[in-house]
């Protein structure tokens, strides 16, 4: 299984349980809000709010919660000015991490990130070093026990691009500003799925031969996923099926 499609099945199993969380909503919140400032209020009109205003539902955050945020975007309602900032850097044994945050205090954000690498093992690089192993795309996660006709006839007119069996799950992709329109041809034709997201897929990946190694690579993805500045975190490593087995 790729290094995206295993963190991302975490996350989705630790969104599902932290769901009441008031971390996991203020990161959801502020997504919406500042998608709308960047893009408007209009989610019609608006890709990445409508694919965020539909994230932060599926992870049960009150509609009167995101509709304050959208306002806020919009300056309808007073709100915190946040800037989007990227860091590049490495995990153990040479993986490579792209951390998207929404950050109040560049200052505060960039050195709480650099320590966290430091003291696990992994180092901060320069931009533009890590970012070309990576490509934006909208992914959609499915039960491996889903038809593979199925899914593609519900999704490729919709603008899916490819549909890749990886060990138990599907992942689906198209292009980012395709994927509210493959997740409601989805929908529509009732096709279930796990979680349908913006991400960034690795162009390459570094092999994870070791429970040893996976534990530290994912220990250090799990602390930067947890601060409440980090909006989502991208590794191009490759972890083989039995040692994920061995990490349950």
């Amino acid at each position: 299984m790729s290094g995206h499609s295993k963190w991302a099945t975490i996350k989705h199993k630790k969104g599902a349980a932290d769901q009441k969380r008031a971390k996991l909503f203020a990161k959801l919140i502020k997504q919406v809000e500042v998608s709308a400032r960047q893009g408007g209020g209009d989610p019609d009109s608006n890709p990445t709010l409508r694919t965020m205003f539909q994230k932060a539902r599926d992870a049960s955050v009150p509609i009167d919660t995101i509709e304050r945020a959208v306002k806020r975007g919009t300056g309808e309602l007073e709100g915190v000015e946040y800037e989007s900032i990227t860091y590049e850097g490495y995990a153990p044994h040479g993986v490579a991490l792209y951390v998207e945050t929404l950050t109040d205090n560049r200052n505060r954000t960039g050195a709480e990130v650099r320590s966290m690498l430091t003291k696990n093992g992994g180092s901060l690089a320069e931009p533009g070093s890590v970012a070309w192993q990576f490509q934006r795309k909208g992914v959609v996660l499915l039960a491996g026990t889903v038809d593979e006709d199925e899914i593609m006839m519900a999704a490729l007119d919709a603008g899916a691009e490819d549909l890749v069996d990886e060990g138990g799950t599907w992942r689906l992709t198209c292009e980012p500003t395709d994927l509210p329109t493959v997740r409601e041809a989805l929908e529509t034709a009732e096709v279930p799925f796990e979680s349908a997201d913006v991400t960034m897929l690795p162009t390459s990946t570094v092999a994870i031969d070791t429970t040893e190694a996976a534990k530290a690579v994912l220990r250090l993805l799990d602390l930067l996923d947890d601060h409440d500045d980090v909006q989502d975190v991208f590794a191009n490593f490759d972890i083989p099926t039995e040692v994920l087995e061995s990490l349950d």
